[in-house]
C-alpha cells in the first residue's frame, strides 16, 4: 500500500497569453475548475501508475462545501481509499488560483482552507492505515507540525518515507535523516540547503546543493529540473537523467506526476533507475495536457 498524507485543492485554472505585470489587467482565455492539490495529485498519480494489486490511500482534510464533495468523488473515481479524508464542518475546501501562459508555464496562489486543519491527531487516527503501508508520501502544503509528526511516525514504523518539500520552507535538520527520498526542485533544494536559489543551472551547482543536504542527513535526493530532467543523488551513485523532449502545454502537476510514477515503481519492488524512468515518462505525457489531475496518465498510456 502507498499512503499519501497531504493537501487536496480545487484548482481554478485560467489560461492567459502571458503573466500580467503588477497592477495590470489583461484578458484571459478558457477557465476551468480541476481537482488538484499536491497531495491529491500525487495520490492520483500513484493510483493511475501503479500495478493493479497496489492499493493507494490518502490522509487529508476537506471542507463541507460543494468543492469538497466533488474532490472526494474524484479520489474515489481513481480507487483511492478516502476513509481517512476528514470533512471539516464550517470550513471551505482548499483552492489554488492558477494562471497558465501560452508557453505552458504557470503561476499559482494557494488558499489552504481545510488543508490547514490537518493535525497530528488525524495522523494518529490513521496509524493503522500507515502500518499497512510500504511507502508514505508527504508534501508541505499541510501544517508543518503535522508533516513532522507524520514523518517521525512513518520512520519509526519502518516505512519508506518520500517528501516533496513544496512549497519550500525550512525543516528541522534532524528530520532530513528520517526521509528516505527527498524530491525537491532546484529552488526548493537550494532553500533547504541554505544557499541562493538563483543561478543554479548546471550539475556542479546542483551537486554542491545536494552535498549540503546530504551533510544534513539526506541520503537519497532527486532534484527535478523540469525540461532538463532529474539529478539523482542516490546511495548507489549520482546521475543526471535527461528528460524526454516534448512540447509543453501546461506544466501543472508535472512534478507530482513524476513522484507518482517513481513511488508506484518502488512499491512494485522495481529499481530506482526504473522508478525514475517511469516517473519521467509519465511527466512527459502530463505536460502535453491541460490541468492537474486531468493531465496525469494511466500506466497503460505510459506503456503504449
Amino acid at each position: 500500500m502507498i499512503v499519501i498524507i497531504g493537501s487536496i485543492n480545487m484548482d481554478l485554472v485560467l489560461r492567459v497569453p502571458r503573466m500580467p505585470l503588477p497592477g495590470e489587467t489583461i484578458t484571459g482565455g478558457q477557465f476551468r475548475t480541476i481537482p488538484g492539490g499536491k497531495g491529491a495529485n500525487q495520490a492520483v498519480a500513484c493510483a493511475r501508475l501503479s500495478a493493479d494489486d497496489v492499493k493507494v490511500a490518502m490522509v487529508a482534510c476537506l471542507g463541507d462545501d460543494a468543492f469538497g464533495a466533488e474532490l472526494r468523488a474524484a479520489l474515489r473515481k481513481d480507487g483511492i481509499d478516502d476513509s481517512h479524508v476528514t470533512t471539516i464542518a464550517g470550513t471551505a475546501s482548499g483552492i489554488a488560483s492558477i494562471l497558465v501562459d501560452d508557453n505552458g508555464q504557470n503561476s499559482i496562489v494557494l488558499a489552504s482552507g481545510a488543508n490547514a486543519e490537518l493535525s497530528p491527531a488525524h495522523i494518529d487516527a490513521a496509524r493503522g492505515l500507515i502500518e499497512q503501508a510500504r511507502i508514505v508520501v508527504l508534501q508541505l502544503e499541510s501544517p508543518l507540525p503535522t508533516v513532522i509528526h507524520a514523518i517521525r511516525l512513518a520512520h519509526a514504523l519502518g516505512k519508506t518515507v518520500v517528501l516533496n518539500p513544496a512549497p519550500a520552507q525550512a525543516l528541522p535538520t534532524e528530520l532530513l535523516g528520517q526521509i528516505d527520498y527527498l524530491v525537491p526542485n532546484e529552488i526548493e533544494a537550494a532553500m533547504l540547503a541554505g544557499m541562493p536559489a538563483s543561478g543554479i543551472d548546471n550539475d556542479e551547482q546542483i551537486a554542491a546543493v545536494i552535498s549540503k543536504l546530504r551533510a544534513a542527513g539526506s541520503t537519497n535526493v532527486l532534484v527535478t529540473l523540469g525540461d532538463k530532467g532529474v539529478y539523482a543523488a542516490l546511495e548507489s551513485g549520482s546521475e543526471h537523467v535527461d528528460a524526454q523532449a516534448v512540447k509543453a502545454v501546461d506544466t501543472t502537476a508535472a512534478g507530482d506526476t513524476f513522484i507518482g510514477g517513481f513511488v508506484a515503481a518502488l512499491a512494485e519492488g522495481r529499481s530506482e533507475a526504473e522508478a525514475i524512468a517511469l516517473g519521467q515518462r509519465a511527466a512527459a505525457i502530463s505536460v502535453a495536457r491541460v490541468g492537474a489531475q486531468t493531465s496525469i496518465p494511466s500506466r497503460r498510456e505510459v506503456a503504449d
